[in-house]
């Protein structure tokens, strides 16, 4: 007992503790960060403005051959019928 809840104390301090997991806003910060170098002033403060409010390109839609691939990934150990049908299902959804 007193291993799981050593363990479980260990994943909680890899898990929660900013230091070991770097968030979206601390990713952004970096990129923009990284974009910014050679501005100054007011044209700094305004780039960073704008690229840390930025919303996310969207990302373009799978080609079929990748789509069929991600499918055959996620139908692993499944036969027969039941993989006919989610296979059907699979590659009649649209995928980001």
């Amino acid at each position: 007992m007193k291993k799981l809840s050593g363990l479980a104390l260990l994943a909680c301090c890899f898990i929660f503790n900013p230091a070991f997991a770097e968030n979206a806003q601390q990713s952004k910060m970096a990129t923009c960060n990284k974009d910014a170098t050679g501005k100054a002033g007011d044209d700094r403060k305004a780039f960073m403005k704008d690229c840390l409010s930025a919303k996310p390109a969207a990302a373009a839609p799978m080609s079929q051959q990748e789509k069929m691939k991600a499918c055959n990934v996620d139908a692993t150990g499944k036969k027969g019928d039941d993989r006919k049908a989610f296979m059907k299902q699979c590659l009649s959804k649209p995928k980001a």
